[in-house]
């Protein structure tokens, strides 16, 4: 490919318009990407760290004995070990009080439902963006596009003679605004999709052990009020 129509020469070739699309999507485009490794990575971990506690809970381990072993921790619980100290903290302190089983349960249940939108609103951090940028990002190079061709025909309407040769390179750099668009758009858009995919999933093992633990708390309540 010959340096004319190279990428580089149809950038530099380009209108000053066209040129500030193609850098805005190129930005675009290393944001998306950014954005999509860091929540890879977030993600991950909070699938990691939820099969770890799930599968320590079920163990059989003493309910106490795991609170003061989170506690200790101070603010590095994330996920369903911030539910159940949060869910457990309260319940306990309820629990010393004269209140009845279904308050300290109403008590305990709030508390996890606050972590867990927390922790949902975490999860889903930067996902906005990646699906603004793959909502805008082809309307945006389209476009450069239009601008571009634009100028080309007014250029051609000074001529009395026009050619394909005079016609391909206008139209060429105007369509590669596009391209940049597409390039930025489909990954935000496909990994958006997956992202969301995986942010449900979790919310939803959070929510089905907030309503297990609560069952358990529910047990030991009635326990306690009928044992008075």
């Amino acid at each position: 490919m010959s340096a004319e129509i190279s990428f580089i020469g149809l950038f530099l070739e380009a209108s000053l318009l066209v040129k500030l699309v193609m850098i805005f999507l190129m930005v675009l485009s290393v944001a998306a990407w950014t954005v999509i490794f860091q929540r890879q990575k977030a993600l991950k971990q909070a699938q990691q760290q939820a099969q770890r506690f799930e599968d320590k809970f079920w163990s059989g381990v003493d309910l106490n004995r795991l609170y003061q072993e989170l506690s200790a921790r101070g603010d590095r619980n994330t996920g369903l070990e911030l539910m159940f100290t949060n869910g457990f903290r309260e319940y306990v302190r309820l629990s010393k009080s004269s209140r009845s089983a279904d308050a300290v349960m109403d008590g305990s249940y709030r508390a996890m439902r606050v972590a867990l939108s927390r922790e949902v609103d975490k999860l889903e951090q930067h996902l906005p963006m990646l699906a603004s940028i793959g909502s805008t990002s082809p309307y945006i190079g389209l476009f450069g596009t239009v601008w571009g061709i634009m100028n080309s025909f007014i250029a051609l309407g000074s001529v009395q003679h026009a050619t394909l040769n005079m016609v391909a390179p206008g139209i060429a750099e105007a369509l590669i605004a596009t391209a940049m668009g597409l390039f930025a758009a489909i990954p935000a858009v496909i990994f958006y999709n997956r992202f969301s995919t995986r942010v449900e999933k979790l919310e939803n093992s959070y929510a089905n052990f907030m309503d297990e633990f609560s069952s358990i708390l529910h047990r030991q309540a009635h326990s306690q009020e009928n044992g008075q």
